[in-house]
């Protein structure tokens, strides 16, 4: 029989051999990984830390990004879909390292713990799962581990919206809070101002409403923050009063004072993200305070850049203005110090203020040291305080809190000794003497003097504070004692000194007494103390109500132990909650203090002079120097040479512009830093490296120093300093300073030479501010014989023996030449190109020599920009547009204004 009648008999089904076999459908995901996909689900654009026991575990994508960016091994755990699962993990007692590389590589990070105990996942099934759940997004700017962060500097959260300003025009509202110590302010800028704003505010992280991102794609890209777009419903003007409201307890928001519209958008913005990151935690924050319009220099980017004030170029804080002035002694008065650095002051009266405070510490060394000394035995007390407010908080945490309290007790106690003294250190005084130092005293008696790391270990509540607690301990580390004591009672009450406390796993702890005394244990008057468990040949066995309480107290003992103590740091962590606002007010005190106390002990070090800031054009600085060099040629044991510099008004109108000639490696570069560098340390409070400065109020602080392209943005070096240049020209004002260096080097010499002619003319004419102009272009300084505000200076140089001295020396005059083939010899050009440079150099200047550049100075009208253009006439149209806020219009309203303004432009 043939295969074929096999298949062909009646009731045989036919046999078919299929080409490609039937694939089984892939397994469906484990439990535990069906739990995972769910919250990945649910926080798609973060990496889940997923907790698995002693270990957070990532899985598919987020393990690949995770193991690139932290260096970890990837593995593999099990199958989804047909495929390998990558898998890679971190041990939860290291996470904070780990949390902070990929913060600080651009990733946010989901944590998800455990939310229930797995005994109770066991009553639901033998494969049940352990609840877990998201309880915190880290994103960079909502830490608040020490481990995160860096201790000098602050941590912020900004927030902008957009709107329309109390003028009626549209602004921008910018809130910024530092959520590890809950510092929140608002304030409100013209678009033009924006950029100037951010980069003040240096934030970690930027909130950015959705439809705002490409327009404010420019000064976003300025800023080292992350960005993270946001929906309208955390920008929504009409829900942001309610929500801010709510969120402080309060009926309305004026309490806060009279924030704009823009500004209440921004701050309901920052308080709606962190609800939405922290999840269950709400961090306590201060009611935002408003700075106003016109509070603080107005210093932009590029020139913040150019003038290292808080970090140098490359990114580190060494080397900066900051470094260079930075004494403090807490972590707390460098964030402070950074922050008045960054920011100013224009109003003189406030400036005088804090100059009087430092004056105070010049003149009184012995206090000043006292008070130093104190600070430096106090910790971060608004860092520490937020994280026990905010529940992240553990035994050190309050240890600090305890420490900082005391000296700010003593700090108190030595600042009322001052007569007379200035206002801000008499403010000072009354708020470290208003602190909670019965909160003080309960943790000095509460807290042991070695503390662990994390409260779950215990052992951080000091022996003979609470007895119960106290015996417990005993329980668990004294057990052999307890019950030799125990025995020893009973051997006393029956007379029977063979009596034995003993223990196995059957019985536990029993009784043990021979028998001829036993018997006499089952009898009145012990029968009713002593009940009989178990007779044994020549023994008897016992137990009592006390051993049997005493055995499970023993066995519960451990466990007994930290939740008395875990009761206790949570009462305490109350009593911190509820002095919040008096802890915080406390620690900004301490931080003013130490800035007060530090400049002046950099005034006295480095013999800086109290300034003289006020309403004038004045800017006149006698023997100045620039601090950062001149802290580093300290260091090498090396002279600062000193210079004056006067851009003083000479009639009221305008200010000086000085225009500095000479040598490539003079100090031409240091000359105009330092008068920059000046006028910040001046408004921020700080006294000068000068031995007399005169400053009239600088408002804006341009700077246009050094050269870099920006290839990211398609721009070359010499795009790049136009692009700085028609900023400085587009804004600077009368009260404004400005410093320009080798304007129009970055091409063709005539190109260059005119661009940097017409510059200056702009700045004279137009203008007007004080402003100081280093070239190499020596035919600008004829300019001086037309322009009367226009001086000329060089920098000093001597020749011996045909090498070139530098003598950083800035005095009235005209540079004769660069000396830049000096300076190309002296970093070791080979010789022949040094003598051929020359030779060239000598044919150049005798050819140059014959050009018309001196008659075109007579013969060339002046800039035409100093007659000012006609005003524009306005458009109705055009000013009705700008008064509309789209984001408050109805569909209705919408629509009614769309027909008035079609009427206002056939009008």
């Amino acid at each position: 029989m043939s295969l074929d009648d096999v298949v062909a008999e009646p009731g045989r089904q036919p046999l078919t051999v299929p080409s490609n076999p039937p694939v089984p459908p892939p397994a469906p995901p484990t439990p535990m990984m069906a739990q995972y996909i769910e919250i990945k689900n649910a926080n798609p654009d973060s990496i889940l830390f997923y907790r698995m026991g002693d270990f957070y575990e990532m899985f598919f994508d987020d393990a690949e990004v995770a193991s690139r960016a932290l260096g970890i091994a990837l593995t593999k755990r099990g199958k989804h879909l047909g495929e390998d699962i990558p898998m890679c993990g971190v041990p939860v007692e290291r996470a904070d390292d780990y949390l902070q590389r990929l913060i600080q590589a651009g990733h946010r990070v989901a944590v998800c713990e455990q939310t229930e105990d797995p005994k109770e996942a066991k009553k639901r099934g033998a494969k049940s799962v352990v609840r877990r759940d998201v309880i915190r997004l880290v994103t960079p700017g909502t830490l608040t581990e020490d481990a995160l962060l860096e201790p000098r500097q602050a941590n912020l959260l900004v927030a902008i919206a957009r709107g329309r300003s109390a003028a009626g025009g549209m602004a921008f509202g910018i809130a910024s809070v530092d959520v590890s110590t809950g510092a929140f302010a608002v304030s409100e800028v013209a678009a033009e101002g924006l950029s100037a704003a951010l980069a003040r505010l240096d934030a970690a992280e930027i909130l950015v409403p959705d439809a705002l991102i490409e327009e404010l794609g420019p000064p976003l890209s300025e800023t080292r923050a992350a960005v993270t777009p946001v929906g309208r419903d955390l920008v929504d003007p009409a829900r942001a009063e309610a929500r801010l409201a709510a969120h402080f307890g309060v009926a309305t928001t004026e309490s806060f004072g009279a924030l704009t519209k823009p500004e209440l958008t921004a701050a309901s913005a920052i308080v709606g993200y962190l609800e939405r990151t922290q999840l269950a935690s709400r961090p306590p924050l201060s009611r935002p305070t408003r700075e106003g319009r016109g509070a603080v220099m107005e210093i932009d980017a590029a020139t913040r850049a150019n003038l290292e004030l808080v970090r140098r170029l490359s990114g580190e804080r060494e080397g900066s203005l900051l470094d260079a002035v930075d004494s403090c002694v807490t972590a707390g008065g460098s964030r402070l110090l950074a922050s008045r650095i960054a920011g100013p002051l224009l109003d003189p009266a406030a400036i005088a203020a804090r100059h009087d405070a430092v004056a105070a510490f010049v003149e009184a060394p012995d206090l000043r040291r006292s008070v130093r000394s104190a600070l430096s035995s106090a910790p971060d007390l608004a860092r520490a305080a937020q994280r026990v407010a905010f529940g992240r908080g553990g035994p050190r945490d309050l240890a600090a809190i305890r420490d900082a309290l005391a000296a700010a007790e003593a700090l108190a106690s030595r600042l009322g000794t001052i007569d007379d003294a200035p206002a801000e250190i008499a403010s000072i005084a009354a708020a470290l003497g208003a602190a909670d130092h019965a909160l003080a005293r309960e943790l000095a008696e509460t807290l042991a003097d070695e503390l662990p790391l994390l409260k779950r270990d215990g052992g951080f509540v000091r022996a003979g504070c609470d007895g119960e607690l106290d015996a417990t301990r005993a329980l668990r580390d004294e057990s052999r004692k307890v019950i030799a004591q125990l025995q020893q009672a009973y051997a006393e009450a029956t007379d029977v000194r063979t009596l034995r406390i003993k223990h196995n796993n059957v019985l536990g702890y029993f009784i043990e007494v021979p028998q001829a005394h036993g018997e006499r244990l089952v009898k009145p008057p012990h029968v009713e103390t002593f009940v009989h468990r178990q007779t044994m040949a020549g023994a008897m066995r016992f137990t009592t109500t006390d051993l049997g309480d005493l055995e499970r107290r023993i066995g519960e003992a451990a466990g007994a132990a930290l939740k008395l103590e875990l009761d206790a740091f949570e009462r305490l962590a109350a009593r911190v909650a509820e002095s919040w606002a008096s802890l915080a007010a406390c620690a900004a005190a301490l931080a003013a203090l130490d800035v007060t106390a530090a400049l002046a002990e950099v005034a006295v070090a480095k013999a800086y002079v109290r300034p003289h800031v006020d309403d004038s054009l004045d800017f006149r600085l006698e023997g100045a120097r620039h601090p950062v060099v001149e802290t580093a040629l300290r260091a090498s044991g090396k002279p600062f040479v000193p210079n004056d510099a006067d851009l003083s008004a000479p009639d009221g109108g305008g200010g000086l512009i000085q225009l500095v000639t000479g040598p490539n490696m003079g100090g031409k570069s240091t000359y105009l830093r330092q008068a920059a560098l000046c006028a910040v340390l001046a408004q921020a409070g700080a006294f000068v490296p000068a031995t007399a400065a005169h400053i009239g109020v600088v408002d804006r602080l341009f700077s246009r120093v050094g050269a870099a392209d920006d290839l990211a943005r398609g721009r070359s070096t010499f795009m790049v300093e136009m692009v700085e240049t028609a900023a400085i020209l587009n804004s600077a004002g009368p009260r404004s300073l400005v410093i320009l260096d080798e304007i129009g080097r970055g091409t063709a010499t005539f190109d260059g030479l005119s661009i940097a002619w017409a510059a200056i003319e702009h700045l004279h004419e137009v203008n007007r501010c004080r402003a100081l102009f280093a070239t190499h272009f020596h035919e600008l300084t004829a300019l001086a014989r037309r322009l009367p505000r226009l001086r000329n200076a060089t920098v000093r140089v001597a020749e011996w023996k045909g090498e070139v001295l530098f003598l950083h020396e800035v005095a009235a005059g005209i540079a004769d030449r660069s000396y830049g083939i000096q300076v190309a010899k002296l970093a070791g050009l080979p010789n022949s190109v040094v003598r051929r440079a020359k030779a060239v150099l000598d044919e150049l200047e005798a050819a140059d020599r014959a050009s018309p550049v001196e008659r075109m100075i007579d013969d060339l009208p002046l800039f035409a920009a100093a007659r000012k253009p006609p005003e524009p006439q306005a458009d109705a149209a055009v000013e009705a547009l700008d008064a509309i806020d789209p984001d408050a219009l109805t569909p209705r309203e919408a629509l009614e204004a769309l027909y008035r303004l079609k009427a206002l432009r056939k009008d």
